[in-house]
């Protein structure tokens, strides 16, 4: 244990309440907001833009269970003991707003205790595995209140608890601006895929309108009068990679296999615990697709819709995927084909044909083939393609600077919470 730090148990650091105040609303009680389970286990910290559940509590509830800025909170319940105590804290005062059922109130004596160390120390691996050892139950778990006492937290020095809570939730607040970033950039692809899919890019680079430009009526509604609409089939080979649908058999040493399951973000695939199979299985379904990097592999189960290219490794495929190729250079960019297929009117054009048909249709080459899809000129497309890329490229540097200061927090708190790392020298470098 670092020199200054001592081992406390956490009831001789805060006052400890289990709520009771369910959801119901009596019309005796004083009208209230909740603070609920998912408020606690999705937010690491509290404040007013949470949209809280409406509910009532009588005066007892509203003295006990009122909350205050600076209180933790954490999950007392949950259907698994590995997945429970989730802390957060009270970062703003919010009027009338009241801990909800299962969950605890613990209210930190601020005198030996800063509130936002201890919500990040009760988050600490240490602290989940003491209460995944503590929670009781069969197929639903509880933290008992002495469990939730009787844990220890290591204490440095009240000055130091609050330098590192200051880091912590530095980094916590520069990692919610980068979320902010890529969610707002997100819905910005999204109108922009819906205005440049279905509208197009003119030749002086604009965007078109039905005011300023000329449409035609199609079979999937209005489409510029130099566009085309044509079946899926028309535009691009659709290649079922493993049509015996099973499964083949696995091998030390080989080519990895991949489904759905191995899609990670928009664009890749993880394959580092994949299984292998024998190069056989690679050459026979390399001579049904002669596989390119450009090939789009598009997922027909599990993650329904999901697309991305093929890429650079060797691969195959399990039965959970279908990939499509090109037809023609001169009519379809690979590129344009895979934004096509992401598309939210390509999947909303699958939905009206399941619909159409009794049952569940499976998303097999020949129903793949009938959706019918917009088709520009080329140029158009590589016009159109450079755009919604450029986006999705700012995207993904977000996506890695997330990633990034994710680590960065990880290392801080596996460092400062347990006095491996001293605040004081950190704030030196």
């Amino acid at each position: 244990m670092m020199k200054n730090w001592d081992i406390k148990k956490l009831r001789d650091l805060a006052d400890i309440r289990v709520s009771n105040v369910d959801k119901k609303i009596y019309p005796s009680e004083r009208p209230v907001k909740l603070c609920n389970y998912m408020d606690v286990y999705a937010n690491d910290y509290i404040t007013g833009s949470i949209q809280f559940m409406k509910g009532s509590a009588n005066d007892a509830e509203l003295e006990r269970f009122g909350l205050n800025i600076g209180d933790v909170i954490i999950t007392k319940d949950s259907e698994t003991p590995d997945d429970i105590g989730i802390p957060t804290v009270i970062y703003e005062q919010i009027d009338n707003l009241v801990c909800g059922y299962h969950l605890a109130l613990i209210r930190p004596d601020n005198e030996k205790i800063d509130s936002i160390f201890l919500s990040k120390y009760l988050s600490t691996s240490r602290v989940a595995n003491y209460f995944a050892l503590h929670a009781s139950g069969s197929t639903r778990f509880g933290l008992p209140i002495g469990a939730i006492e009787s844990v220890e937290i290591l204490t440095p020095p009240k000055e130091e608890q609050k330098q590192i809570a200051t880091v912590l939730s530095t980094i916590d607040r520069a990692i919610a601006q980068t979320e902010a970033i890529i969610a707002k950039q997100q819905r910005i692809k999204t109108g922009l895929m819906q205005e440049l899919l279905t509208k197009g890019i003119d030749e002086n680079g604009n965007i078109r309108s039905e005011t300023t430009h000329e449409f035609k009526d199609s079979a999937i509604g209005r489409i510029p009068v130099e566009w085309e609409v044509k079946e899926l089939r028309e535009v691009s080979l659709i290649i079922d990679p493993n049509p015996s649908h099973r499964y083949p058999p696995s091998s030390d040493i080989g080519v990895p296999i991949a489904s759905t399951e191995n899609f990670v973000g928009d664009n890749d695939f993880d394959l580092s615990v994949s299984e292998k199979v024998p190069f056989y299985v690679f050459e026979q379904q390399n001579q049904r697709c002669n596989f390119s990097q450009t090939d789009v592999v598009f997922a027909r189960k599990g993650r329904l819709g999901f697309a991305r290219y093929y890429g650079e490794s060797e691969k195959v495929f399990s039965h959970t995927v279908v990939i499509f190729k090109k037809r023609d250079e001169q009519l379809l960019e690979s590129h344009y084909l895979l934004w096509l297929v992401r598309f939210r009117d390509f999947f909303d054009q699958l939905d009206k044909r399941m619909n159409s048909n009794s049952g569940v249709p499976t998303l097999g080459v020949q129903f793949l083939g009938s959706v019918p899809v917009r088709i520009p000129k080329l140029s158009e497309q590589i016009q159109i393609c450079s755009t919604l890329d450029s986006l999705e490229m700012r995207i993904e540097e977000e996506k890695r600077s997330l990633s990034k200061q994710k680590r960065q927090k990880t290392g801080l708190m596996q460092g400062l919470l347990t006095g491996k790392v001293r605040v004081t020298s950190l704030n030196k470098e």
